[in-house]
């Protein structure tokens, strides 16, 4: 086993250690040695779990998503008014979230079906 390593944090600029005990846990991993300390890899952690971590090519993940355009349809199995997010077409049927659940669960070991509710 070595010795605990001081390391440089590319972020902040500060040391910290990269003890003898990570140093084999990352070796048996595979892992290469943190090039970040501590608080930055958490700090870097917590802005990429709210999604507003940039990649550096100018992609924000954060950006807001539009409204998603919602269709209205008759369901196939009930009549009703089904809202999907997709255009309709006459040849394919259309269900409501609630026959499309009953239909999902009754074949539930048999074909799979494709998504946004359409067979």
């Amino acid at each position: 086993m070595s010795g605990d390593v001081t390391l440089t944090c590319r972020d902040c600029g500060q040391g910290f250690t990269f003890t003898a005990g990570e140093q084999d846990f990352y070796a048996g991993r595979g892992f290469s040695e943190p090039t970040r300390c501590p608080d930055c890899r958490a700090a870097r952690r917590a802005e990429r779990d709210r999604g507003s971590y940039s990649t550096g090519g100018g992609y924000e993940s954060s950006a807001p998503r539009a409204p998603r355009q919602m269709y209205e349809a008759v369901c196939t199995g009930c009549g009703n008014i089904a809202s999907v997010p997709f255009q309709p077409s006459a040849d394919k049927p259309v269900y409501c979230s609630t026959c499309f659940e009953q239909r999902r669960g009754a074949n539930a070991g048999g074909r799979r079906f494709a998504s946004r509710g359409r067979y």
